[in-house]
Formats: C-alpha cells, structure tokens, sequence
C-alpha cells in the first residue's frame, strides 16, 4: 500500500438538488449534518459513519477546482468522486510524482461548522485517467473532531461503514490496474471481478453484465461507462434496515446474499446496498 494512504475517507454522491437529496437519504434512514459551504463554492450534507462517510455535494457555482464535478452533473447525478485518507498530503504528492503520476499541488480549503470553528482540509486531487470512472483525489483533515461528531454518526437504519464501491467498466482489469497503481497496490482476480484493496473498504470492477448479475433486479445508472455504479454500505441489521427502507416509501430489492439494495434512479444516480 502507498505510503501516507489510509483507506477511503468519504466518497461524494454529486447531486444537482441538494435539498431534494437531503431528504431522499433522510429516508433511507441516515442522519445528515447541517448543510455545509466551502469556501470553494461547494455546499453539502454528510451521512458519517466511524471513521469514513458518504457526502452529498452540490456545485452551485463553478470553480476552477470543481471542473470534473460541473462537467460530470452536465451528464446526471451519481457517485462522481472518492476520496482517500491521508495523513500527510504533501508526502503523498511527492511520492505520487516519484512513480509517474502528476497529481494536482495540494489545496486548502475549508467550511465553517456553526458554534464550532472551521473544518479545514488538504486536499490532492489525481488526474481523471488514474481512476476510470470518478474522480479521485486524497484528503488529509486538520480538524477531525469538527468533521467527526457523534450526533451525526447514529443512524435509524443502522449503517455504520463503507463495506465496498463497485466501478464498472468496459475492460475491468485494466481500469484496476490504473487503481492498484494509486494504491501501489496489485488487484486481485476473483472470478471476473477485479478488488483494488485501499487500506479499508475495496474498490471493485466488473463489467456492466457481471455487475448487474451480482445485483439482479437493482437498478444501475445509465450513465456512460466506465463508472461508480454501486455504493455498499455495512449495517448492523439487514432486515431492519428493508423494513425502515419500506415503512418510508422505498422499494428494497432483496439480493441473493441477503442484503437490500435501493435502485440508482431513487438515490440520486447510484445504486445503495446495505449488507
């Protein structure tokens, strides 16, 4: 593994309505933080979880750092980015550059969290060919008690992490290696998925046929592929966590493994399984 990666630490469902979205994952049963606005212009809510989380971003004006983000709403909403922990964004980027791949010069920013303070971030974003299908970039945080705060980190339908992303892509193996390269990482075959380990929840590949085998009767997006089709989300309660899906309103196709999957077209361009 990389030096200075430390997993995932959140992934950004890039949504063009963000209150409309807000109340979507509302009724999925997870609890969002306030809306939050960066001093890049960006505004979100985050559904947060032990030691990652998943953010709902919007752009509601551009900026020159947000480029990928406009152009990728351009095309419809989904799962556009994931971002890696890191403990030191500048190392990273010097080790980034030693093997060949020209990553962005590190960026600051930062929201204000009301009564709180500033959450303030670094961030190193890599080039779009170094991660077919999203966005990906890494951020090192510098005021994690801010970000991580136990009010929000409950949720009624039970989920407590990221268990996995699945990317799908026309020649899944080679779309892992440009992953298993940002993570130094060699990915592994199991039958025609391919896993890129990060440090925590894996990155898998498939093609759109394997994919939709695995989450039969899910909805995926029908955006162009290569792209992040699935997100998994680990809960404490399978069965719970359908029947709140249920009692809200939503259709949770139940997979052969015993999980519960939302359908991308209900939660905003990427499918939503809680296993």
């Amino acid at each position: 593994m990389r030096r200075h990666l430390r997993g995932i630490d959140h992934v950004v469902v890039l949504v063009r309505d963000l209150d409309r979205a807000q109340q979507t994952y509302a009724r999925m049963g997870f609890t969002l933080t306030p809306r939050g606005f960066h001093t890049l212009g960006s505004q979100n809510h985050c559904l947060m979880f032990g030691s990652d989380y998943v953010e709902l971003l919007a752009v509601p004006r551009p900026h020159p750092a947000l480029q990928y983000f406009t152009d990728f709403l351009a095309k419809g909403e989904g799962l556009g980015a994931i971002a890696l922990a890191t403990d030191d964004a500048g190392g990273l980027h010097a080790g980034l550059a030693a093997d060949g791949i020209a990553a962005d010069a590190p960026l600051d920013f930062s929201r204000p969290v009301e009564g709180l303070g500033e959450a303030r971030f670094r961030i190193v974003q890599l080039p779009p060919q170094e991660s077919p299908g999203c966005r990906m970039f890494a951020c090192q945080h510098f005021s994690r008690d801010i970000v991580w705060r136990p009010a929000y980190q409950r949720h009624a339908n039970g989920a407590t992490e990221i268990a996995a992303v699945a990317v799908v892509a026309e020649f899944p193996e080679s779309a892992a290696a440009c992953y298993g390269r940002v993570m130094a990482a060699t990915p592994q075959r199991i039958e025609e998925v391919f896993l890129v380990q990060t440090g925590s929840a894996p990155i898998a590949l498939a093609t759109r046929w394997k994919l939709g085998h695995r989450l039969h009767g899910v909805g995926l997006p029908l955006r162009p592929r290569p792209q992040i089709a699935a997100l998994f989300v680990r809960v404490a309660d399978r069965a719970a966590t359908a029947a709140l899906l249920r009692r809200n309103g939503l259709q949770a196709a139940r997979l052969r493994d015993g999980s519960f999957a939302v359908s991308a077209q209900d939660a905003h361009g990427v499918a939503v399984i809680f296993g």
